[in-house]
């Protein structure tokens, strides 16, 4: 497993552009009009949208909170120091418990009964032997540090036990959170709306026009977000 994670951490990021473009292949629903009525796609459109924003909102906070170095060195596992404050008091990786379910949300959202049945695992299942890379890395560099830090924070599951008290007691760097995620943010962003205009006509009336005018609206929207957010970043005039 270790093995398979260092291999898949080098590709990571690789893996997001080939579970998004999955989650346009045909697949049978999983909430169903035959079912559920006319008002079926509330259900998808709810629930799918309520669990991908906590994703990005649990990514915003533990990056606000205490970033860590997420890329690595030369492609391979590599830390500085041991994060264990902010979020990562509350969860060995808040990142990517927020990746999993931004994932299990836009599959919930497109209604990808194939999605959420064979990419989902197959993405739990890498992202499983990723992090047993990085904490097999971390306990040969930190040590009993490390074991003391596992045996009190769980990895997976987030404890929100004084988590309220942890945010209030840091510097919230929302910043920091913008000029390190705006790329996340602006291929999210734009996934979730191609989803709700072209999967959920319900939205325009199936007014093909008006859906089109949305999509050249928000389009521009998220392209002046996304360069104002760059040019902040690399003029040097917001620093994380």
């Amino acid at each position: 497993m270790i093995a398979i994670g260092n291999f898949f951490f080098k590709y990571r990021n690789f893996l997001f552009i080939f579970l998004y473009l999955a989650l346009f292949i045909p697949s049978p629903q999983i909430f169903k009009e035959s079912t559920l009525g006319k008002n079926y796609y509330l259900y998808p459109l709810i629930i799918g949208l309520f669990i991908t924003i906590v994703g990005q909102l649990i990514r915003g906070v533990a990056i606000a909170l205490a970033y860590i170095v997420r890329g690595g060195k030369d492609k391979n596992v590599y830390a500085d120091h041991l994060v264990i404050e902010g979020f990562f008091n509350h969860c060995r990786n808040p990142l990517y418990v927020g990746n999993v379910l931004m994932l299990v949300g836009v599959g919930i959202l497109i209604n990808s009964l194939l999605f959420m049945v064979i990419f989902i695992p197959l993405f739990l299942f890498i992202y499983q032997a990723i992090v047993l890379a990085e904490e097999n890395f971390l306990r040969n560099k930190f040590g009993e540090q490390f074991d003391a830090y596992c045996t009190r924070v769980n990895r997976w599951w987030i404890n929100f036990s004084g988590l309220t008290k942890t945010i209030n007691n840091m510097a919230f760097n929302g910043k920091r959170w913008l000029i390190k995620e705006y790329n996340t943010q602006t291929v999210w962003l734009a996934g979730i709306i191609v989803i709700l205009l072209f999967y959920y006509p319900q939205l325009t009336q199936g007014d093909e026009e008006l859906r089109n005018k949305i999509g050249i609206a928000t389009a521009i929207v998220l392209a002046i977000y996304y360069l104002t957010i760059r040019y902040l970043k690399k003029s040097g005039t917001w620093k994380g």
